[in-house]
């Protein structure tokens, strides 16, 4: 199991050498993971992982390879281990799930200023743990403010992941992913789109030979050989690609990562940035340090010249107060709203689009999609070859 696990990663392109192999199984010699899944995971996770950027790949290969292990008895079979689950297991076994006519009964509290005054009442009033009722502070009920239940307007409160996307604030701390910049794109013609946005220009050492300044000076030369060089043809565009990440984002990572790969191949000068849901003070470029290494949005905006192309992707799902409440932010407490920010970078950065990877169909149904649409005066296009297409003629305008 482990030399296919050393195969299915080198074949992943996962770079895993001899040595860093023999290292970890000279550390399960030792019984340094014991026998626990977990501790093997983190241990052959620093033993063969040297780039973050594979961390992703490592899990796919680890989870494929070691499907269906789990603790069980000893080499002899005669000894069970006892197992304790998690409070939080058992507590999710009563999570809340409505039927579609029973989400309809249930009404929001009315706005955002009543959510939250709503929310430093219940603070201060509740006393205990609650489970499935319909005011407190709680799991599996239909308050606004909790996990693992069912409100149309609500805060998240100690839930992993989404489940119904319909909180507009989150009171927990959410890890990322970075996009992976050298995933293998699955069509040419995302590529081919992009090509639309180049503008080349000789820049830089003469390096490159010019063959018909060459015959032309020769034959002014009377036949005698005159070598002409010229500098050699760069893409001149600039991009600034700000990538929305997390919550139903994670639906569309392929999509992204393809789109990301592509324009790193094609435009030499380009920088990304990510963000989540809408662009506010700051933004990022490792998910995994997003909450100690922000870049402030002002920074970007005097570092980077108005030359510079504007690209946005996201799907632009969220509740509308992300965008026009000072403190709408799902994650955080941001002093001015979303719009604000983005009408600062689009007055400076005027060519600007934003590639939606939510089919065209359904974006009427979103406020906050048509919001961006209108601060982006209908420069929305879908994530599709198409959309693409029409995205990077409205660039070269």
């Amino acid at each position: 199991m482990f030399t296919s696990f050393f195969f299915e990663l080198r074949k992943s392109g996962v770079p895993v050498s001899l040595t860093e192999y023999l290292t970890l199984m000279e550390a399960m010699k030792q019984g340094i993971a014991a026998f626990r899944v977990e501790e093997f995971y983190y241990l052959s996770r620093a033993c063969l992982v040297k780039d973050e950027r594979n961390l992703d790949r490592f899990d796919r290969v680890f989870a494929t390879v070691f499907k269906g292990l789990e603790g069980g008895a000893g080499a002899g079979g005669d000894e069970v281990p006892v197992v304790d689950l998690p409070d939080e297991w058992l507590r999710k076994l009563a999570e809340r799930f409505l039927t579609e006519e029973e989400k309809k009964q249930i009404q929001a509290l009315g706005g955002w200023e009543t959510l939250m005054e709503t929310l430093a009442q219940r603070l201060a009033e509740q006393k205990g743990r609650h489970q499935g009722g319909s005011k407190w502070i709680g799991t599996a009920g239909t308050s606004p403010f909790g996990a693992y239940g069912y409100n149309p307007e609500g805060v998240r409160i100690g839930q992993a992941t989404s489940r119904h996307r319909r909180a507009v604030k989150v009171w927990d701390r959410r890890e990322f992913r970075n996009l992976d910049d050298s995933v293998e794109i699955g069509t040419r013609n995302i590529k081919v789109a992009l090509r639309r946005l180049r503008k080349f220009a000789r820049t830089g050492a003469a390096s490159e030979l010019d063959l018909p300044g060459t015959i032309r000076a020769t034959a002014s030369n009377a036949g005698w050989l005159d070598l002409k060089m010229v500098p050699e043809r760069h893409n001149t565009v600039k991009v600034l690609l700000f990538l929305d990440v997390g919550g139903s984002m994670d639906d569309h990572v392929r999509i992204v990562e393809e789109l990301f790969s592509a324009a790193r191949s094609e435009f030499k000068h380009l920088e990304h940035f990510y963000f989540h849901n809408c662009v506010y003070e700051g933004v990022w470029k490792d998910n995994s340090r997003r909450h100690a290494e922000r870049t402030p949005t002002w920074d970007v905006i005097h570092t980077y010249p108005a030359d510079y192309k504007l690209v946005f992707v996201g799907d632009a799902a969220m509740s509308p107060y992300e965008i026009t409440f000072a403190g709408g932010s799902v994650e955080h407490w941001n002093e001015e709203a979303g719009q604000v920010w983005m009408q600062r970078l689009l007055s400076v950065y005027s060519k600007a689009v934003w590639l939606n990877p939510t089919p065209r169909q359904y974006w009427d149904y979103s406020e906050s999609t048509r919001i961006l649409q209108q601060l982006l005066d209908g420069r929305m296009y879908p994530l599709t070859l198409e959309g693409l297409d029409a995205a990077m003629k409205e660039l070269v305008r």
